[in-house]
């Protein structure tokens, strides 16, 4: 499913005299289907760095990315767009949404998108808030006046929306508590 060969990553720091910041080299990496890969390390070793690059939020600057036969590395916009429309999720650590957009119509996106009926993908994203433990009585509103906690559980929402052949999380039990923590762990075990 997800595939990455001698992949590197710098970033130039222009506003700092152009210094080179090397993040990784030589990142190898094979993902089977139906595979759950945890990617383990320090603060700063380059964990999310990665996931922004097989999510084509970064350029490599060398190797190959291949997710679903997708080289994100050398893919065109649209194919990159189409990728992460019908195949590849992505949970960030932070929610970014349309202000004044209400929480289920967050979390029913992705399944618009992807042609599901307006009815069919309230019906997922109202399970899954449920789920999640997010109240009903904040579902009309948006979830940019919610708690850090709250936002997280609705972006994770977001991500299980759709069932991606492949889902990239950064992180996304890290401001939960034990409770919502465990809902977490057991939609991604499903």
């Amino acid at each position: 499913m997800i595939e990455i060969e001698d992949v590197a990553k710098t970033f130039t720091l222009h506003n700092q005299g152009g210094a080179v910041i090397r993040v990784m080299e030589g990142a190898h990496l094979r993902v089977a289907p139906g595979e759950c890969v945890a990617l383990t390390g320090a603060s700063g070793a380059g964990k999310s760095t990665l996931m922004r690059m097989i999510y084509g939020n970064y350029l490599a600057a060398s190797g190959r990315i291949v997710v679903g036969g997708v080289d994100v590395a050398q893919a065109a916009p649209r194919e990159i767009i189409r990728l992460r429309r019908e195949t590849l999720g992505y949970v960030s650590q932070f929610l970014r949404v349309v202000p004044r957009v209400p929480t289920l119509d967050v979390v029913a996106e992705p399944l618009r998108a992807v042609g599901v009926d307006e009815t069919a993908a309230r019906a997922r994203a109202a399970e899954l808030l449920a789920r999640l433990n997010i109240p009903e009585t904040l579902w009309p509103l948006s979830p940019t006046t919610f708690s850090g906690g709250e936002q997280q559980r609705v972006n994770i929402a977001r991500g299980f929306a759709h069932a991606y052949p492949a889902l990239l999380l950064d992180e996304p039990t890290a401001s939960l508590d034990a409770v919502n923590r465990a809902v977490v762990l057991e939609l991604i075990e499903a």
